[in-house]
């Protein structure tokens, strides 16, 4: 992998992790309200985990888990 890529890797790592923090304080918000919209609070927990996983996957990317 070239410097390039790296970067590019590394600002999306950092994108997906600013979306991952605000959907958390949005949940956050939502249940300290106390908000009877489940479904709506269901689905930004459910994109939460699909950030999370997709954070993962670039993380493994640019750092993979190289068993020696």
């Amino acid at each position: 992998m070239d410097d390039e890529d790296q970067t590019e890797l590394l600002a999306r790592l950092q994108m997906l992790r600013e979306q991952h923090r605000d959907l958390d304080s949005a949940v956050e918000a939502l249940e300290a309200a106390g908000s009877t919209d489940l479904l709506q609070i269901k689905r930004l927990k459910k994109r939460k985990l699909q950030l999370k996983d997709e954070i993962r996957h670039v993380a493994d990317k640019i750092l993979p888990d190289i068993i020696a």
